[in-house]
């Protein structure tokens, strides 16, 4: 059995690719689904979302697994 390999580093920008204008909402901006602040951003839902308020949220989704997986799998 080999030893598990560490979590590569989140690198914060670079998790998501958001250049598509159907990440952008021309009718103006709304609260970030997050952080609340106002963005034009939309996420792949279309909900308003800041692209690294996504990506952290994302970060966080996947250290949560990854921390309950280690639990059940000593």
């Amino acid at each position: 059995m080999s030893a598990r390999q560490p979590d590569p580093e989140y690198e914060p920008g670079a998790l998501l690719n958001w250049n598509s204008s159907s990440h952008w909402d021309y009718d103006g901006p709304l609260p970030c689904r997050y952080c609340g602040e106002p963005t034009q951003m939309r996420d792949s839902k279309r909900k308003p979302a800041h692209k690294t308020c996504a990506e952290d949220a994302l970060a966080r989704q996947q250290a949560e697994a990854a921390d309950a997986y280690q639990i059940g799998n000593p």
